[in-house]
């Protein structure tokens, strides 16, 4: 083996020559059909909304203002969709409420402004630049469950018992308002232990132990659902970190006690919302990961690790596997991960007809899932909440069977092309970050060799790139040493020769 190498990047800052991320961007948006910037027409309507209404005012309505509600998101998330309270219930019990924004109130089905999020389908980020599905003044203000004023919510509610099962609840429209805007890593820093309690957990009272309650709750779930066979899987995005349109860094996101609460409310709220519209009986749109056509395929890369996989898609045989890999091997465990994601295949968008039976979600080991909890970032969560809304005030649906099939194609779509954007900028940001370091070498891990290329992950700094020389012989997970021969910021390419590798 050889020693890493420690490269220091600010030495090169002087030097790199200037490449405007922003216009790569933009134009990214556009080869994958999205539309960047907000058309007069919407402007104009979003501009129009003067009086917001009082949640006083809105029928049917409960004020849960008095509760303790906190959202967590990224420490520069502006468009809050949701907020959490749980509450000790009965026989060890915990009851959960999840606040959601109520975006449909302000957003009107096919006005101008719900035509153009229509079009995208979601906010696309790139870290470089976010795209919003709707304008700063809706999804940063008007629509964003922003502590300091009084909101109106959709709220979902669910009871998790000891063993870790979900009872779904009632849903209901809620005044509510936000007590504290947390920050994912320094709550979760503080929830594992690695850092002292974040101030603004300390400044709010009693919501230490409502935070403590709320990761009793979560630990529940996920030790529940990791028995069904939910899958751990952790692939690695390096985001780029840019000060005035320089990139100074390639950084990861860690996943972390409360990135996983968050993740573990919104599995049951949205599993809660499906039962909700199954029971009222309306058509709705499910978000599916089916059993895998290529688990074949899977089965073949466990036994390159020496282990066995049943012949038949198995969820839970799957999750002990990759439980087992994460704790032998946790530096190769995100490009097995990465492995088996693409060929469980993409999530998609499917309408349910009441009564038939839901595909399920593979990864998440549950039946019934869909999108519903970030109306202000994902169309197909507005589109979920015109549906509850249309249950709660005894209304037709706002959506025919055909609109909601076409709809589900469409935004399966925009999900695949905002991926595509986000990854290509993912590229063209690592390039940059190396474009003044050609013929440096950096130790890096195999994450791909086919016909269609031999491809690598640096170990410091995380960025991606092809091998052009020198590829012949190698296999996903081999550690090897490469020279970077060049970078193109601007197709997003990063070309690497091998010259030296880890022995079988």
């Amino acid at each position: 083996m050889y020693d890493v190498e420690r490269i220091s990047f600010k030495t090169t800052m002087k030097t790199r020559r200037f490449v405007d991320l922003k216009v790569i961007a933009v134009n990214a948006m556009r080869k994958y059909g999205f539309e960047p910037m907000f058309p007069n027409s919407v402007i104009q309507e979003v501009n129009a909304i003067k009086e917001i209404p009082h949640p006083d005012s809105q029928k049917n309505i409960k004020d849960l203002r008095m509760l303790l509600w906190s959202s967590i998101d990224n420490h520069d998330s502006m468009d809050l969709d949701q907020m959490e309270f749980c509450e000790n219930g009965k026989n060890g019990e915990i009851q959960i409420k999840i606040a959601i924004a109520d975006v449909d109130v302000y957003v009107q089905k096919k006005s101008y402004t719900d035509q153009h999020a229509a079009h995208n389908g979601t906010s696309v980020y790139t870290g470089i630049e976010t795209f919003p599905m709707l304008p700063d003044k809706l999804s940063k203000g008007i629509t964003s469950l922003l502590p300091g004023h009084d909101h109106i919510a959709i709220v979902i509610e669910f009871v998790v018992l000891p063993n870790g099962d979900v009872h779904h609840g009632d849903v209901f429209r809620a005044i509510v308002s936000n007590k504290a805007k947390l920050i994912y890593e320094e709550v979760g820093d503080w929830l594992e232990g690695s850092s002292p309690i974040p101030q603004a957990v300390r400044n709010v009272p009693g919501l230490t132990e409502q935070l403590y309650l709320q990761t009793e709750a979560i630990k529940r779930l996920k030790r529940s659902r990791r028995e069904q066979g939910a899958l751990e899987l952790n692939t690695i995005e390096a985001e780029a970190v840019a000060e005035e349109g320089v990139v100074r860094e390639l950084v990861i996101q860690r996943q972390n006690m409360a990135r996983c609460l968050i993740e573990e409310f919104m599995v049951a709220a949205n599993g809660t919302m499906v039962s909700y519209l199954g029971e009222a009986g309306i058509p709705m749109i499910q978000r599916v990961v089916r059993v895998p056509k290529y688990w074949d395929e899977i089965v073949i890369t466990a036994a390159t690790y020496g282990e066995t996989l049943p012949a038949e898609p198995d969820a839970k045989a799957l999750a002990k596997f990759l439980i087992r890999q994460k704790a032998a091997d946790p530096d190769r465990f995100p490009d097995l991960s990465l492995t088996v994601i693409k060929l469980l295949g993409p999530g998609e968008y499917m309408m349910l007809e009441p009564g038939n039976e839901p595909y399920g979600h593979f990864s998440l080991a549950v039946t019934d899932y869909t999108h519903a909890t970030a109306p202000n970032r994902r169309y197909v969560d507005l589109i979920n909440q015109r549906l509850i809304k249309s249950v709660l005030d005894r209304m037709p649906s706002p959506y025919t069977k055909q609109e909601l099939i076409d709809l589900s194609a469409w935004l399966t779509s925009r999900e695949k092309g905002s991926k595509k954007v986000e990854r290509f900028m993912r590229k063209a940001a690592a390039a940059v970050l190396l474009q003044e370091m050609t013929g440096k070498t950096f130790d890096a891990l195999v994450t791909g060799a086919s016909e269609k290329g031999t491809y690598v992950r640096l170990i410091t700094p995380p960025a991606e790139g092809r091998i052009m020389q020198g590829e012949h012989g190698l296999r996903v997970g081999q550690k090897v040493r490469v020279r970077l021969l060049k970078t193109d910021p601007y197709n997003g390419y990063i070309d690497f020769a091998c010259i030296g590798r880890e022995k079988r």
